[in-house]
């Protein structure tokens, strides 16, 4: 006999019977948590995130010591890493072009990344800054006002010679204290950096980065205040121009032990992150606060 047209896979009910049955047939058997686990990935996988990713480096150099090592990616991967996101249709951006975007003051690429450097180190000017303008790429850098000219960290010159050829300068503070652990004394590191900075010759300073990703309503209120337009954190996201531009999400870049792999890893990880971001704002009231409280300590890791 001919199937019915209620029956055929190309009508909705039928189509869904027919999934129905797949799926029933899949899960066959299997036991009542693994059913939950598998139901809520397909949650989470099925949302529809938007946004862009920041990238977040520290150092890129050979030779690290112990204490750096976690935190140093070998310039033969930091280059892979260019070239895959060339590859794959990423245009470079910083932070003042997002700042700007939000504005209507210029259109954004289609597919934009932020690439940024907290801290200063001096292999940022020696060693990253040949391998970006070699790839007619940009990136923002977060200094530590106090430790420029120290040993192993960026000079004043360097700083103008990034500035020259495109880059961004931004803040991460005086002293590189964790903003949250301080009592008094908050206002005066965001405040400091930034006017040591234009005092210098910098262009004007409007991006800072939290020093150990701590942050709060106080400080996030504060930079507002001292004319900041965006701020970056450690946790892991897309950014969109919804997002709030002083908490915008931000992946982190270690030392990979599995090359390329493990970069393609850490941009799954910023998309989860944001489809569990969607997810989460359709639960009710009462279950997102906690939902998000979880979700926040697993970004920042």
């Amino acid at each position: 006999n001919e199937p019915s047209s209620a029956e055929t896979p190309h009508d909705g009910r039928g189509g869904n019977r027919l999934i129905r049955g797949i799926a029933r047939r899949l899960t066959h058997g299997l036991p009542l948590p693994l059913l939950i686990v598998l139901a809520a990935a397909a949650w989470l996988l099925t949302a529809q995130p938007s946004g862009f990713p920041i990238l977040e480096y520290h150092m890129v150099k050979d030779d690290a010591k112990p204490d750096e090592v976690r935190y140093a990616v070998p310039p033969e991967e930091f280059a892979a890493q260019l070239d895959y996101l060339a590859q794959e249709g990423y245009t470079t951006i910083t932070p003042q072009d997002y700042a700007r975007a939000r504005k209507g003051k210029q259109e954004l690429p289609e597919k934009p990344v932020i690439l940024s450097f907290d801290d200063g180190y001096e292999d940022n000017w020696r060693v990253v800054l040949p391998m970006l303008e070699e790839r007619g790429m940009k990136a923002v850098f977060y200094v530590v006002t106090n430790d420029i000219g120290q040993p192993g960290y960026m000079t004043w010159d360097n700083l103008f010679d990034l500035e020259r050829s495109g880059m961004e300068i931004g803040s991460h503070t005086a002293n590189h204290i964790p903003l949250t652990t301080l009592t008094t004394g908050q206002r005066d590191e965001l405040r400091l950096s930034k006017l040591l900075l234009e005092w210098r010759g910098m262009k004007t300073i409007y991006s800072f980065s939290y020093p150990n990703g701590a942050y709060d309503d106080t400080v996030v209120a504060m930079l507002a205040e001292e004319n900041y337009l965006t701020a970056v954190t450690g946790e892991a996201g897309l950014n969109t121009f919804e997002t709030n531009p002083y908490r915008l999400h931000r992946v982190n870049i270690p030392a990979p032990h599995l090359g390329l792999t493990e970069f393609r890893l850490r941009l799954l990880k910023a998309d989860l992150a944001a489809r569990a971001a969607v997810r989460v704002a359709e639960l009710p009231e009462g279950l997102r606060a906690p939902i998000e409280k979880l979700c926040s300590a697993v970004r920042g890791h």
